[in-house]
């Protein structure tokens, strides 16, 4: 016989998750129809994106320099990512781990000049 009392204390915090997720999601909506705060206008029913309206189709396609910003985006996102540990593990990798992080911000500025230079951060 397989004893599962060991798997009590997972069901018990599952149980108390879902119950305080429940509770936050509901919570807010019973109480806004119970003081009469929840007036759905015509204004706070429409659709909106970045703030103005939609104008076209939702299924179109998006221009490629917005993939082109996000992709950079990432990528400087990632590289502030790897400065922390490095950072913080430097005194343990010595002279070996620095002049590789200098090699690895050096190809970084290398490709941004490149992206910049062929106009990848202009938005017309």
């Amino acid at each position: 016989m397989v004893d599962l009392s060991q798997y009590l204390p997972i069901l018990i915090f599952l149980g108390i998750a879902l119950a305080l997720s429940t509770a936050f999601v509901f919570l807010p909506m019973g109480v806004s129809q119970l003081t009469g705060t929840h007036n759905p206008t015509t204004e706070k029913l429409s659709e909106y994106e970045c703030g103005f309206p939609a104008f076209e189709d939702p299924r179109s396609r998006f221009d490629v320099r917005f993939y082109l910003v996000a992709i950079l985006f990432i990528v400087f996102d990632l590289e502030a990512a790897f400065l922390f540990p490095w950072a913080v593990s430097l005194d343990l990798t010595g002279w070996p781990g620095w002049i590789t992080m200098m090699v690895f911000l050096f190809e970084l500025v290398v490709g941004f000049v490149y992206a910049w230079k062929k106009g990848a951060l202009e938005w017309e």
